[in-house]
């Protein structure tokens, strides 16, 4: 459900068919970095919210799911800010006093299929709001969907050790509008995944590490004629247990190549982040509780600020 109210574009973006002074990109000028687009802005940190996924508890995150064994994991994130990081890596108040606030949910769910297979799937629900000095601007409703699989090689009769290759795709499935006043839900375009996850338990010490590395090759949007730039992605985690309580420190990163839009490459519209993430949890009703914050600590056209978290994690099985 997409809510407008009506007034001048906020966005920094203009309606099909007009382009500001210089021409369009066809005539030799470059339209600006998606930096200048708070719309874009804001569903540039969802993106990234999305890409890095669920991180579970030692025990889930190192191993491919048995058969009929999996675990499900519900999380929400909220943030308010009024600083982004442009096209040039600094941090800046959004342009004419704006406000990004946003809140969204991702359920994300892991099942095993078969020795040394199993799948997960994800499924974000975004509130999005964005205010300047003119104008407020929401949506709300179901972001990009995410489907993947995931093998060991015990699926081919090898050892079982802690090591994955993870490969899927997001959907073009979130509301997406080429029209500068709507904030949209998705992206537009379906985006196709390899990761390769690792990770090692420090028992008898309560002590555990888990990661991973991947790439993300990202089609083309046809309906907005852009071409966003493939990236490298990367999360590691480090985590344990003190008592009841359960503490967990990650960091991530994103590196995109520069997109292209309207034909013209651009290479300051390209994506870039470093985050970290620690958090806390404890056991409650057959899964653990746990709350935390991410820090952007650098960017490219992305928003800058801390997001909180909190989120329940539970196992189960079908055996």
């Amino acid at each position: 459900m997409t809510r407008r109210f009506p007034s001048r574009n906020p966005w920094g973006g203009w309606p099909r068919g007009r382009w500001p002074r210089g021409g369009s990109p066809r005539g030799g000028c470059c339209p600006p970095a998606p930096t200048g687009r708070p719309a874009r802005f804001i569903l540039g940190f969802l993106v990234v919210l999305a890409a890095q996924g669920v991180t579970p508890s030692e025990g889930s995150g190192q191993w491919v799911n048995a058969p009929g064994a999996g675990w499900a994991d519900l999380t929400v994130y909220a943030q308010d800010t009024r600083q982004t990081y442009q096209f040039d890596g600094v941090k800046r108040p959004i342009f004419a006093d704006g406000r990004a606030r946003t809140v969204s949910a991702f359920f994300t769910a892991s099942v095993g299929l078969l020795r040394g297979l199993d799948s997960w799937v994800q499924i974000p629900f975004h509130r999005l709001q964005f205010e300047d000095a003119a104008d407020l601007r929401e949506s709300t409703g179901f972001g990009d969907p995410r489907l993947y699989v995931r093998i060991d090689p015990t699926l081919l009769g090898g050892p079982a050790i802690p090591v994955a290759l993870r490969g899927g795709v997001k959907l073009d499935g979130g509301d997406f509008d080429v029209d500068a006043e709507v904030i949209p839900l998705g992206e537009g375009q379906r985006d196709w995944e390899l990761l390769l996850e690792v990770g090692r338990s420090f028992h008898p010490r309560p002590l555990w590490a888990a990661g991973w590395v991947g790439h993300r090759w990202r089609e083309d949007n046809q309906e907005a004629a852009r071409n966003p730039g493939n990236e490298w992605f990367w999360l590691a985690n480090v985590g344990g247990s003190m008592g009841v309580l359960h503490w967990q420190v990650g960091a991530e990163g994103i590196r995109g190549d520069p997109w292209v839009i309207q034909g013209v490459r651009l290479r300051s519209a390209r994506r870039e982040v470093l985050q970290v993430s620690p958090s806390l949890g404890t056991d409650l009703g057959g899964g653990q509780l746990r709350v935390g914050t991410r820090t952007t600590l650098e960017g490219r056209n992305l928003p800058a600020g801390t997001a909180v978290f909190a989120g329940y994690f539970r196992g189960f099985s079908f055996r």
